[in-house]
């Protein structure tokens, strides 16, 4: 049997690419940036590859980082969602539990959840962050949301929003793009690899909606669309941007169009009430507030 890499040596991997970067990464576990480039280090001596391309700005994955990283997300995930669980057995609360992504948790609902505070101060309401698109039930979550057909059994299923897709970039990225002739060519494409297929990819897009690739055959890749909208914002490429996402920046003039169409996928987000919440009459106060906000947004 294998030996493990000491669980340290992961949390520090898991770090640096769930934050951002090497700086991001020090800041959260309060060490030094030599600190962490150590341990990646040695957790590559330990699994005797490369995990880290550092041969592009900002550093990504090798074949064999991506697939340690989904092995060490999902794990962690599961051992998290055990955890909760357990507690829910043992426990009873009034706190209402949201699951979502990071994505969505950063840059949709943590935004708004305080003008929810503002209008239900006596409400608790907790944010569990999974990579998952479609987050579990457990006997901990009240409310799940899901990016899909919204054809699921375990909850109450309310439409949150439709998603729309657009490619953005930084303002100043998008005025070079339009000086060269709304070519892409030169650009950078920042490319999320993400497993679940309802997200729709580079070529995907490009496809439906009947563009082309201009020749661009550089990209940037990441595992998560927290450092793909960073990336964006900073200026190094062109993302496809989600309603869920870069929605806010968009509003806000941080991230604009890059000057493609606009794509609207089939799927959209929901809102899912656990059948087994403990606290349905607060759960769904929360999802009709979510709801009236979204809709209020449309």
């Amino acid at each position: 049997m294998e030996r493990l890499p000491p669980l340290r040596l992961l949390t520090v991997f898991e770090t640096v690419q769930r934050a951002g970067g090497v700086k991001r990464a020090a800041e959260e576990l309060n060490v030094s940036m030599p600190a962490i480039s150590q341990s990646l280090r040695q957790l590559e001596a330990h699994t005797g590859t490369a995990l880290i391309d550092r041969s592009t700005r900002p550093a990504g994955l090798t074949e064999a980082g991506e697939i340690l990283l989904k092995a060490v997300v999902e794990n962690r995930e599961r051992l998290s969602e055990a955890l909760s669980d357990i507690a829910a057995l043992e426990t009873r609360s009034d706190a209402v539990t949201i699951a979502c992504t990071m994505g969505f948790a950063t840059y949709w609902l943590m935004p708004r959840l305080e003008a929810f505070y503002l209008d239900h101060g006596g409400v608790v309401v907790n944010v569990q962050t999974t990579s998952r698109e479609v987050p579990t039930l457990g006997p901990g979550t009240d409310i799940a949301m899901r990016y899909g057909d919204g054809r699921w059994t375990d909850g109450t299923v309310n439409h949150l929003f439709a998603e729309e897709v657009e490619p953005v970039c930084a303002p100043a990225l998008a005025e070079k793009i339009r000086a060269e002739g709304g070519s892409l060519a030169s650009s950078y494409l920042i490319h999320v690899e993400f497993p679940d297929r309802r997200w729709i990819s580079w070529p995907q897009y490009l496809a439906r909606t009947g563009q082309q690739a201009n020749g661009s055959a550089k990209g940037l890749k990441f595992s998560n669309y927290v450092q793909a909208a960073q990336a964006a914002l900073s200026g190094h490429g062109v993302m496809l941007g989600w309603r869920s996402i870069t929605g806010d920046h968009a509003g806000q003039g941080r991230l604009v169009p890059a000057g493609l169409p606009l794509y609207r996928p089939k799927d959209a987000y929901h809102a899912v009430l656990s059948h087994r919440s403990r606290t349905t009459d607060k759960a769904q106060l929360v999802v009709d507030w979510l709801l009236a906000t979204a809709a209020r947004e449309a």
